[in-house]
């Protein structure tokens, strides 16, 4: 593989396009939002120079990186002659099929197309194209250029030279990859999004405020980030969107999602990237405070 896609330019696009251009690969990033590109330039240049500083990345590494991306807005142009096409938008199960329908549509009939997605059925999304042997799941980790775990998910469909090829991909960028069977949340957020739901719930119930509850867990359960405060790093409505999928796909209560989560989305309070979810955000600051409704 020489020339990747990359469908989407927001947090998840911009790092896996950042991990494919620093290993030698031409990547085409794609967004209808010239304003998206923009800033995930932007970032990928403040991370290299961040490596740099580091002394883990070199001047000239960083121009091989930024020579090695290209972005457009015309999914056409971006899906010419690649070998592999990874869709790294929102997590809607619409928005995904109908992005699939066009890669199929306009990649070559060579290329894979993975997903990026965290906790839709890869079947699903392969039935949606005419080449679901193709088709897999690739679950980087936020931050994409720092975590190491990349879930590598088979659709029903999904062949087995699909799969190794993806598998050896992984490796040669420096990943882990976990091969895992395709259920809903798969390993990784099937696992984290109810302890981040339960933390919720905790929380609304009065038994111990958002610091206390991050404290807990960060402490007394080596976790480097308390559940609150990811929670608001994934964005609340990601989440919110993630344990629908669980519930709707395994029925089991266990996994409604909390009310209060609902609430905060329903709010327009996501996190992070809307100034505030269970913590307020200053911009251009790296001070973190709980949220004024929670105190």
């Amino acid at each position: 593989m020489k020339k990747i896609a990359i469908i989407g330019a927001g947090t998840m696009g911009n790092g896996i396009a950042h991990v494919f251009a620093q290993a030698g690969y031409q990547v085409n990033l794609v967004d209808i939002s010239e304003k998206a590109l923009e800033n995930a330039v932007a970032t990928i240049q403040k991370n290299l120079d961040r490596l740099i500083k580091k002394e883990r990345l070199t001047e000239s590494q960083k121009q091989s990186t930024l020579a090695n991306l290209t972005t457009l807005t015309d999914m056409k142009l971006g899906l010419s002659g690649v070998d592999l096409a990874i869709e790294a938008a929102t997590e809607n199960t619409e928005i995904k099929l109908n992005i699939f329908k066009q890669m199929d549509a306009l990649a070559p009939k060579k290329a894979i197309l993975a997903t990026n997605t965290s906790s839709i059925s890869i079947t699903k999304i392969a039935a949606a194209t005419k080449r679901p042997e193709k088709v897999i799941g690739m679950h980087f980790m936020n931050p994409v250029p720092i975590m190491k775990l990349v879930e590598i998910i088979r659709g029903y469909s999904t062949s087995n030279p699909t799969t190794k090829k993806i598998m050896d991909l992984s490796k040669v960028l420096g990943k882990v990859p976990v091969e895992v069977n395709d259920y809903p949340g798969f390993v990784a957020n099937r696992i984290l999004m109810p302890m981040i739901n339960e933390a919720i719930i905790t929380l609304n119930e009065g038994v111990a405020g958002v610091e206390e509850i991050d404290t807990v867990m960060k402490l007394g359960m080596a976790h480097p980030m308390g559940p609150l405060l990811l929670a608001d790093f994934i964005g609340l409505d990601v989440c919110l969107a993630i344990m629908n999928v669980l519930y709707k796909g395994l029925g089991n209560p266990k996994y409604a999602p909390a009310p209060l989560l609902i609430n905060m989305v329903t709010a327009g309070k996501l996190g992070r990237k809307s100034g505030e979810g269970f913590y307020k955000y200053t911009p251009g600051s790296k001070e973190v405070k709980v949220s004024p409704f929670f105190k």
